[in-house]
């Protein structure tokens, strides 16, 4: 049993259903985000690349046949016709740590109609998930305005794959480090962690406590000063940190209480001591929320580490996504359902420099002064070049971010930039939707525009 069966059983069964009828011309699928969630003035597209890997392998296996005919209650012979399915297809798609919006591709999929099918599970799980907390940390880097963030999530995330997932997803935002030791030595990224309250408590006293860390690191050391009383444990961890003269590169750990009144009186404690070069790091419940109002205070913390929140995207822990066939066997489709129309065809996306981004059909002719969002990243089912780079990725985050209008990078109230719709795009949609409607045999309250942002590029 492979990846193949982390699917959905309607997708086995309409799999089945084409190939019964010898349906094996290829269609496109265009996943993408119908409305930002509240509260989001963009999106940061990511989960490309775990979702080409899985692409590059996918193989329905014999094994996997049986697994789709037990869950079927069928004979393993019904679903013969799986048994050795690739993926031979076509990916057109958004690099990872670009910018996107409602309505944009954020990836295209054009391959024989079973194989497009069957894959559309997996790669939403992937893109949305992350793309969703990929979007949450971007936020966090934005309100610590240039201070350290970390990523602290692992215990809380959904499971240790999302755990990894965010750290990866951290280091494509900017952030400086991660708690989490596999995601660190894997990806490169910076491991940060500290003690718990447990060993503190462990001790007979946090002053015991703090030397013996101190001891057995002689690096730099970070320590958690409110297990009891966070005034005095700040004051053991001045003592502490004087008498061992450890100062330079440390810092404590404020995790509870109002921690921005507390970094206060923590940093006049340090100061006092002749500790100014100790950092302060705040941890406990912070999303970028938490972290704009106390940048806003002026509070002297110097590293924030979030964690709970970010790791499952609290505020807006999914994604309205959709993966929609717009077009199969050379012929554009779409949806109609109130509120849930498509646009036909296979797509562009191109970026305007300080205007808003146009959505195309594939094969237009790109606007002036544009760029192509959308690259060719696997062909006849193999991948057009390497592996990304995080390197990479958080260069076109960081790229995209200065670019974007001081709107859409608030944290509170953020206002969206709306793509628009090029004229061909839209003249096609009405096109398709007057055929539909004239073979449904009425009229219909649908309308061209529902589901699309405006045309006028």
């Amino acid at each position: 049993m492979s990846e193949v069966t982390t699917t959905d059983l309607y997708e086995v069964t309409m799999a089945m259903s084409y190939l019964r009828e010898g349906m094996r011309a290829d269609a496109t699928f265009s996943l993408f985000v119908r409305d930002l969630p509240p509260g989001r003035g963009f999106l940061v597209a990511a989960g490309l690349e775990p979702a080409l890997e899985y692409l590059t392998r996918f193989e329905v296996t014999a094994d996997d046949v049986r697994v789709f005919a037990e869950a079927l209650h069928r004979p393993t012979a019904d679903l013969a016709r799986l048994a050795g399915l690739r993926f031979e297809g076509e990916v057109r798609a958004v690099p990872e740590g670009r910018l996107v919006f409602a309505g944009e591709p954020l990836l295209e999929v054009t391959a024989p109609l079973p194989q497009a099918q069957l894959v559309e599970t997996y790669l939403l799980g992937q893109l949305c998930h992350q793309t969703a907390v990929a979007s949450k940390a971007a936020r966090c880097v934005l309100a610590a305005r240039g201070r350290p963030v970390v990523d602290f999530s692992l215990r809380r995330s959904h499971g240790p794959q999302a755990g990894f997932q965010t750290a990866r997803l951290g280091g494509i935002v900017g952030f400086a480090g991660t708690s989490n030791v596999d995601a660190a030595v894997r990806l490169g990224l910076d491991a940060s962690g500290t003690m718990a309250h447990s060993y503190i408590e462990s001790f007979p006293s946090e002053a015991d406590a703090f030397r013996a860390f101190a001891r057995a690191h002689p690096g730099p050391v970070t320590l958690l000063v409110d297990t009891y009383d966070t005034d005095r444990g700040v004051s053991t961890a001045a003592r502490v940190l004087a008498d061992l003269r450890r100062g330079p590169g440390c810092a404590v750990r404020l995790d509870s209480g109002d921690l921005g009144e507390l970094a206060r009186r923590s940093r006049t404690q340090l100061d006092a001591a002749g500790l100014s070069s100790v950092r302060i790091i705040a941890s406990g419940g912070l999303d970028e929320y938490a972290i704009d109002e106390l940048v806003r205070s002026g509070a002297p913390i110097d590293v924030f580490a979030v964690g709970t929140r970010v790791g499952v995207a609290a505020d807006a822990p999914y994604l309205d996504a959709a993966y929609k066939m717009v077009a199969y066997d050379g012929r554009p489709v779409m949806k109609l359902s109130p509120a849930k129309v498509t646009a036909p065809a296979a797509k562009q996306v191109y970026r305007r420099p300080g205007r808003p981004d146009v959505i195309a059909l594939r094969d237009e002719t790109p606007p002036p002064r544009s760029e192509p969002l959308l690259g060719t990243v696997m062909l006849n089912g193999r991948r057009t070049g390497p592996s990304d780079s995080l390197t990479a990725a958080r260069r076109r985050f960081e790229a995209d971010l200065e670019a974007l209008p001081p709107g859409a990078r608030r944290i509170r109230g953020p206002r969206p930039p709306a793509p628009t719709v090029s004229e061909r795009l839209s003249r096609l949609t009405g096109e398709v939707r007057g055929h539909l409607l004239r073979d449904l045999g009425g009229p219909s309250t649908v309308r061209v525009t529902d589901g699309i942002p405006p045309g006028d590029p």
